[in-house]
């Protein structure tokens, strides 16, 4: 969550989505575009700044110019376009593990999954098989389904259903959150995915690239997916790809048999070059945007600190965290203030009504945490025939800055689950902030008696440093490092 933060709802995209075997002896046919219309160029020239705005941004750097390189080279094999420069292709700024790609020639990674990769083929395989979804026109099919769906689960759509009913929700969406990415960034079907890797895979061998190298980040995927579950305790919720896509390593042998049946020969991977351009890329949370570290949100820039309630997971989106469990749903963020911590209550109802009139009014209860001015009022609503609480509680930081959160609760409620953590709101101190440093990959050259034990030790985490140090370099806990061998660490 950055410093301009609004009402919003980050949608995630996936990067390969999980389904059971199929059977892949031969190449078979899929149907695919052969051009890039003047249409779709145009829609993704609209959408590509929203999608930039709510995933992190562009990373900078390096690793941008990298990524752009090797994905205008894979993105070619697919017939769009024999030139290079009708490809955007975009290195995001973003915590989560993930890939997509919108037609006109739109094509996105994230840094954190660049930093799972571990060679140049399996970045190409990756954004291949985006441009696969691409080439195959799975989004135009996705799409009547998501116009359908786009709304399910989203916490404000949810809140402005209770208070506007039924019709009144994708009027407002459109206006606050904003269809466009969610549309983009739902699952595909399984035979989508299916053909998204046939496709990537046909990619890479034309390419000249090893066809294995899909396989190979499928398998990786799959080990960060377990990983993940492990840490679940911490808080902090699985990525996206993980969660509404979950075992994709229900995919690594049909992937493997595919490029097996490719009849390419090719075995290029360019580790080296791949790992050189990796070192040094920012991993994890970029504290500019709040950082989670197990169930505690801190963000140095605006100085304050929370911690998410036992048993719910955290996300932090570019605009807004949300906290998610059993019991209700919760988004942290920010609106414009005029000093009055009452009106600024009743101004989030009021957006939340689309500025029709549909929040009822009510009373603003005032308190004082941690020595911070608070004000909160809950609304009973029906959303889906069901009846819920929605509670904005909010806080005045001073200098014309006040934060809030929104809360979903069922009927009867009120704050629930979620008091402590909004009696848990509290104002970092400068030397807290300045503590707040961020992660990066560091590449290493593994010298004569280092092990995976004992590299692992170097992975700037308080646990779990083994199994982060396997997963981030596709190895098993009695791999043998040979001298002179590039791995990665996380400083």
């Amino acid at each position: 969550m950055n410093r301009k933060m609004m009402l919003a709802c980050s949608a995630t995209a996936l990067v390969v989505a999980a389904s059971a075997p199929a059977v892949i002896g031969q190449q078979r046919a899929i149907r695919t575009v052969s051009s890039i219309s003047a249409q779709d160029k145009a829609t993704g020239a609209k959408q590509h700044p929203e999608l930039l705005k709510e995933f992190g941004g562009t990373y900078s750097g390096p690793q941008a110019k990298y990524v752009e390189s090797v994905g205008r080279r894979i993105a070619v094999q697919s017939g769009l376009s024999n030139a290079q420069s009708d490809f955007t292709v975009t290195l995001l700024n973003s915590p989560v593990n993930n890939a997509f790609a919108i037609p006109g020639g739109y094509v996105y990674v994230t840094r954190q999954l660049m930093a799972l990769m571990n060679d140049e083929a399996e970045l190409a395989g990756v954004l291949g098989h985006e441009v696969g979804h691409v080439a195959a026109q799975h989004g135009q099919r996705r799409q009547k389904t998501a116009q359908r769906n786009a709304i399910g689960g989203a916490l404000l759509g949810a809140l402005a259903g209770a208070f506007l009913g039924d019709s009144g929700v994708g009027s407002l969406i459109q206006k606050g959150i904003g269809t466009g990415s969610q549309l983009l960034t739902l699952k595909f079907s399984r035979s989508q995915e299916y053909e998204a890797d046939d496709l990537g895979i046909r990619y890479l061998a034309s390419g000249g690239y090893d066809p294995r190298a899909l396989s190979d980040m499928l398998a990786s995927l799959a080990a960060q997916s377990s990983l993940d579950a492990r840490l679940a305790g911490s808080a902090r919720s699985m990525p996206e790809w993980a969660s509404t896509h979950p075992d994709p390593a229900s995919r690594v042998n049909r992937a493997a048999r595919g490029a097996a049946g490719s009849g390419s020969s090719a075995t290029v991977r360019n580790r080296d070059a791949f790992l050189s351009a990796l070192d040094g890329v920012l991993y994890g949370d970029d504290p500019k945007q709040g950082v989670i570290e197990g169930a505690r949100f801190r963000h140095p820039d605006l100085r304050l600190s929370f911690t998410a309630p036992n048993g719910f997971g955290m996300e932090n989106g570019t605009d807004a965290v949300s906290i998610t469990g059993s019991g209700g749903q919760a988004q942290f963020g920010a609106a414009p203030y005029s000093g009055d911590l009452a009106r600024y209550v009743d101004s989030v109802f009021a957006q939340l009504g689309g500025g029709q009139g549909g929040v009822p009014a009510g009373t603003v209860s005032r308190t004082t945490v941690n020595g911070l001015p608070a004000a909160w009022r809950t609304v009973r609503a029906t959303s889906q025939s069901t009846q819920v609480d929605a509670t904005v509680f909010a806080y005045d930081f001073g200098d014309g800055k006040a934060y809030h959160f929104l809360l979903l609760t069922p009927a009867g409620q009120g704050v629930g689950p979620f008091n402590a953590m909004v009696q848990s709101m509290q104002r970092l101190s400068a030397q807290e902030s300045a503590a707040i440093k961020p992660r990066r990959v560091d590449i290493v050259t593994v010298k004569s008696g280092d092990t995976v034990q004992s590299l692992s030790q170097r992975m700037a985490y308080p646990d779990y440093k083994l199994e982060r140090f396997l997963t981030i370099n596709a190895l098993t806990a009695n791999a043998s490092l040979r001298a002179g061998q590039k791995v990665k660490i996380v400083i």
